[in-house]
């Protein structure tokens, strides 16, 4: 433009996410949906919102006359997987909560069967590891972010690095842990060599050169849509 400058016109959804973004909110805009969270970092995501965009914003249209849920938080109270031959199923265990702090609706929900209230539907999709809590020689607990590994086309590998000693040290040393699942942890050496097999809530110690290990918890991610 000649003034130097372009002027932007939001679409009245997307300028509802930016006023999102200023609440606080992590806005995500995918196709016809927009997706605002607010959540705290650790074992569950307590407060979940989405909203969905109306084929059109007129006066008829989903911003213009909010539904119940527009005002609804979502509190995860458990999220948990079952394991069969075949594979394994998902389940998150939710309260929703009116703006008064009311208990709407509490449901556990899979990912063969949703949630629906007031026009919104809670979806459970394949969930995932999100952390490892573990205690080095009675300190802690510490949590540790577990990573998705690709090792030859493998998709279901999770892994993690405790650091021993000087973590500021240019060969910092410490213990590698891997996990397909949230049953149970590899724990290897610091040269690689396998230290053994522990599951999570065991308590039961790995010493290792030393080094006096517990893993506390398995820590999933719900996969909420």
């Amino acid at each position: 433009m000649d003034a130097g400058y372009e002027i932007i016109i939001l679409h009245p959804f997307l300028l509802f996410g930016v006023i999102l973004m200023g609440a606080g909110y992590e806005v995500l805009l995918k196709g016809p949906s927009l997706y605002a969270f607010k959540a705290l970092v650790g074992r569950f995501c307590p407060y979940w919102s989405t909203f969905s965009d109306a084929a059109d914003n007129g006066p008829n249209g989903f911003l213009s006359t909010p539904t119940d849920a527009f005002s609804t938080e979502v509190h995860v109270n458990k999220f948990y997987m079952d394991y069969y031959d075949s594979g394994e199923q998902f389940h998150s265990d939710l309260s929703l909560f009116d703006i008064e702090g009311k208990e709407v609706m509490k449901k556990t929900i899979s990912v063969i069967a949703p949630s629906r209230y007031g026009g919104i539907t809670i979806y459970q999709t394949v969930g995932s590891f999100s952390a490892l809590q573990v205690l080095k020689n009675d300190e802690g607990p510490f949590n540790l972010a577990m990573a998705p590994l690709k090792v030859d086309g493998d998709k279901k590998l999770f892994g993690t690095f405790l650091p021993l000693g000087n973590v500021n040290s240019p060969n910092i040393e410490g213990r590698s842990m891997l996990a397909r699942d949230l049953q149970s942890l590899v724990i290897y050496e610091q040269e690689g060599k396998f230290a053994g097999v522990r599951r999570p809530n065991s308590k039961l110690v790995i010493d290792i050169d030393g080094t006096k290990i517990v893993i506390v918890d398995a820590i999933g991610s719900t996969g909420l849509t």
